[in-house]
């Protein structure tokens, strides 16, 4: 039986129930109910020491992170816009990937990733989705065609949780379909690649 698809999810602020991490939970969320198995890394998840590209991996979450990443098969990505940029919580976390050079499949190769970024008005959110999918592409991932940018001015999540505006329901459930897709995809692919192989050494 194959198994689901594995996303995991990275994002927030060190405040718990931040709207980054609530978005990234939508996400999460739609992708559980297109059938993959999902993990969110958020909040003290990422209070990571300084990556430091010298030493090895230090600490239970960076080495969580890390095998996180190393298992998925997609990714969803957010941060708060901070000074019309990625947050150094989120920045670190994605540094900490710097880990995987050296695997089967380094970095975030072969695997979507859906961006979101949220600020207090549009011009620091969108500059952050930019910033995130220049990033995901610098770790050889593949950002899904729609990023989100969340103005927290205009729409947000309730006390629930729950997104309060349907159309930015809506683009996080679009993201989550791509992902999903992509990922599908990829796996497809692979699967018939291994095929060929296999059948062209038993000819």
């Amino acid at each position: 039986m194959e198994q689901p698809l594995r996303l995991v999810g990275i994002g927030g602020s060190t405040r718990f129930g931040s709207t980054a991490e609530r978005a990234v939970r939508a996400v999460l969320t739609e992708a559980e109910r297109l059938g993959a198995r999902t993990t969110l890394l958020a909040g003290d998840d990422l209070l990571l020491p300084m990556y430091d590209p010298r030493g090895p991996v230090r600490g239970p979450r960076a080495e969580r992170l890390v095998a996180e990443v190393a298992a998925a098969d997609g990714l969803v990505v957010a941060s708060p816009a901070y000074h019309g940029g990625i947050s150094g919580l989120v920045k670190n976390a994605l540094d900490h990937v710097e880990e995987l050079r050296g695997d089967a499949r380094p970095y975030f190769t072969g695997r979507a990733v859906g961006c979101l970024a949220v600020g207090a008005g549009w011009p620091g959110a969108v500059a952050t989705v930019a910033a995130l999918r220049d990033v995901v592409c610098a770790l050889r991932g593949w950002p899904v065609p729609l990023g989100v940018a969340i103005n927290t001015a205009e729409a947000g999540f309730g006390p629930d949780g729950r997104c309060t505006d349907a159309r930015l329901q809506s683009q996080l459930e679009t993201v989550a379909a791509q992902v999903v897709e992509f990922a599908a995809l990829r796996r497809a692919g692979a699967a018939t690649a291994a095929g060929e192989l296999i059948a062209a050494a038993g000819a």
